[in-house]
């Protein structure tokens, strides 16, 4: 997108369809000018003249800087903290040059550069097409520099009269959970300690000024591309102002950059739309399926997943009998879990040795594979390489390989220990073992999990080692681009427990992720809907399972688990050898309903109707070229409990529809008034799905 410079008034000024970034340079200082509605550029000058209130008590230097800093009158909580050898603190900003660079792939890119001592800091903007505004920042180390806090960006908000925070939050198993409450004054903290994105909170924000609704208003969203610890601090002022500042780490780490290094931070990318929460979500959907997805234009597979028929009883003669049933209800990939490697019989032994256990797989996985693309189907397998049992010939051979501190007792959690992948010999073994489990077997598909939290994170003997929470992430990142240089046809799907790690950093090298361990349908439906505030169904793993269920033991029936995991990448994860034969036949009706529905879902514009904390029928519309396929879901009800029908979004009064199941032709008006002609069962936990398709 367009980038000028202002010598004059030394702002540069990003221009985007219809939105405008403003940074200049404020009484020595990078400040953001306007973030907002499309501007001219002959208002650049003006908005760079604007004088701050002299009085020595208010937070005028907050207001705008694109990084918050610790010298001069700045008290607010800082985006970069440094200590210099001589006990100095800080960074003294000082314009040194720009550099614009115009690429019509990757979005044109503004570096603008400022030195002290002997550092230069750079901060970096690429604003896509999209409206998504990507910034980051790199310090150069003329010296060396001990850093205890680099953020991406600060971003400051509209002067507004109040404001209210919409978050992502939850738990193991309950993953995705929206909040959406006032923001206080004072400072408001979510993030990770976990060294992953976490279950718990996720790094997507969004900010209105409390009127905004699904279809209406100013909304400003941002959103950190990392899978490691991170931080987001929000800070209302009681002068009524609000700044945002993000990036990787948490507090009390501590790192130093050697004279001649480079420390690069990750994306941090935001942005800014009048559509209400639903056109920021969609904003956000388009802007990773075209610029951060690596496969998004491919058809996700129906896949079926056999740890849940029988766990970690995994062996040759017993995944044999469910491949057939999985090619008999149509899934396209069969994926072999946990239990399928060293001496893995439970979770107490194996991770380490990825080749398979000579008991169950005596003449290795060839013969199942050969089995399963007999089928026409797809062959997936299950790892979790940076993880290892104390109970595996890994440890034993290098028990200095895993996060460990020097006289503290190692944690175990789900009995296993995290690898060390900031040491590079961990992380070759790692890309050595998966290249050769890629190399020596025909396998498509790579489950990747990540089964605990961080602790005692160090290395006895290494001077920095904070380093580690930052550089075992990146190893991840690494790891994963070059199996996928090697492996062009293996997709990887991302999984950490469920969700505890999906952020655009991760979503840059996976296909699809683990949307929650708890594939309960009901629980599913606000699940998925917090997921969707951030990020699209092409990428939402989608099961139906067995029932009841063991989070909550409820029973619905499997019409609508199948329609609640048909609203993302549809799989299979029940134990089909108890299935009736109606249950594997009204399966397969299933299967082949979302096929059809695949494009439209996988591919399609998004739009919510319908909260589930609000409303106990709720649904999701997808619109792709001239189809539109609705899944609408009724959970628990009383029927003497008025219920307004679902309405579609953006269908034109005079356009036509002609229903695809039963011929009937609808006006959009029609639609837009009565609702959608919803074909019910009447029971409760209800569904039904609708498919429209445009006719001149």
């Amino acid at each position: 997108m367009p980038i000028r410079f202002d010598e004059a008034a030394l702002a540069w000024h990003l221009a985007g369809p219809g939105l405008s970034y403003v940074v200049g340079i404020r009484d020595g200082l990078p400040r953001q000018l306007h973030w907002g509605e499309a501007i001219p550029d002959e208002a650049v000058p003006a908005l760079a003249s604007v004088q701050d209130n002299g009085v020595s008590w208010n937070d005028a230097l907050h207001t705008g800087a694109e990084l918050l800093g610790e010298l001069g009158p700045q008290f607010a909580t800082p985006s970069l903290q440094l200590r210099h050898p001589d006990g100095a603190k800080g960074f003294d900003w000082h314009y040194r040059d720009h550099r614009i660079t115009e690429s019509a792939a990757d979005g044109d890119h503004l570096a603008i550069a400022f030195t002290d001592r002997d550092l230069v800091l750079t901060l970096h903007y690429r604003l896509w097409d999209t409206g998504v505004l990507d910034r980051w920042a790199s310090l150069d180390a003329g010296a060396p520099v001990e850093v205890t806090r680099f953020d991406s960006a600060a971003w400051t908000l509209p002067h507004w009269a109040d404001y209210r925070l919409s978050h992502l939050n939850g738990d193991w198993a309950a993953e995705w959970q929206l909040e959406r409450v006032p923001l206080p004054v004072g400072e408001t903290a979510i993030g990770s300690r976990r060294g992953s994105t976490s279950h718990q909170a996720n790094p997507w924000t969004a900010l209105d000024d409390g009127t905004a609704t699904e279809t209406a208003g100013l909304v400003y969203s941002t959103n950190l591309a990392w899978s490691g610890s991170w931080r987001v601090l929000l800070r209302r002022s009681p002068q009524g102002r609000v700044s945002i500042t993000g990036g990787a780490g948490h507090e009390g780490l501590q790192w130093r950059l050697r004279r001649g290094e480079t420390w690069t931070t990750p994306v941090y990318s935001g942005l800014c739309g009048t559509g209400g929460f639903g056109g920021a979500s969609r904003a956000w959907h388009e802007h990773l399926r075209r610029h951060v997805l690596p496969t998004p234009e491919e058809d996700a597979p129906v896949l079926f997943n056999s740890w849940e028929a029988v766990y970690f009883d995994v062996s040759v003669e017993k995944q044999l009998p469910l491949v057939d049933l999985a090619a008999r209800i149509g899934c396209e990939q069969f994926v072999v879990d946990d239990g399928w490697f060293g001496g893995r019989v439970d979770d107490h032994a194996g991770l380490g040795d990825w080749e398979p256990n000579p008991d169950r797989f005596p003449d290795g996985l060839a013969p199942l594979i050969d089995a399963v693309h007999a089928k026409g189907m797809k062959f997936g397998i299950w790892v979790e390489p940076e993880m290892v049992n104390p109970d595996s010939d890994l440890y034993r051979a290098h028990p200095d390989w895993v996060l460990h501190q020097a006289g503290r007792d190692r944690t175990q959690r789900r009995h296993q220990m995290v690898l060390d992948y900031g040491r590079p010999e961990v992380a070759e073994w790692a890309y050595d073992s998966l290249d050769e489990l890629l190399s020596g077997n025909a396998i498509d598909f790579v489950k990747w999990d990540h089964n605990r939290p961080f602790t005692e994170v160090g290395r006895p003997g290494d001077p920095d080692p904070d380093r580690a929470w930052f550089e075992h992430v990146e190893a991840v990142y690494s790891i994963k681009e070059r199996l996928r240089a090697a492996h062009p046809h293996v997709r990887i799907e991302g999984c950490a427990g469920g969700g505890g790690r999906v952020d655009p950093g991760m979503l840059r090298h996976v296909d699809t992720v683990w949307t929650s361990d708890n594939t309960d349908a009901g629980d599913r439906v606000g699940i998925q809907h917090g997921f969707s505030h951030a990020y699209p169904a092409r990428v939402m793993d989608t099961w139906i399972t067995d029932e009841p269920s063991e989070f909550n033991r409820r029973t619905t029936s499997l019409r609508f688990r199948f329609h609640v995991a048909s609203a993302g990448v549809l799989a299979v994860g029940g134990n089909l050898s108890e299935w009736s034969e109606a249950e594997l036949d009204e399966a397969a009706e299933h299967v082949a309903l979302y096929k059809r529905l695949r494009p439209v879902v996988q591919h399609g514009v998004q739009y919510r109707l319908g909260d589930p904390a609000a409303s106990p029928l709720t649904g999701v519309q997808y619109v792709h070229g001239d189809r539109i396929a609705v899944l609408a879901f009724k959970t628990s009800w009383h029927s003497n409990r008025a219920l307004a029908p679902l309405r579609p979004e953006g269908i034109a009064a005079d356009s036509r529809w002609v229903d695809e199941d039963t011929g009937e032709i609808h006006w959009g008006a029609t639609l837009n008034v009565t609702g959608l002609p919803l074909r019910w069962s009447g029971a409760d936990w209800d569904s039904a799905i609708l498919r429209l398709r445009r006719v001149e």
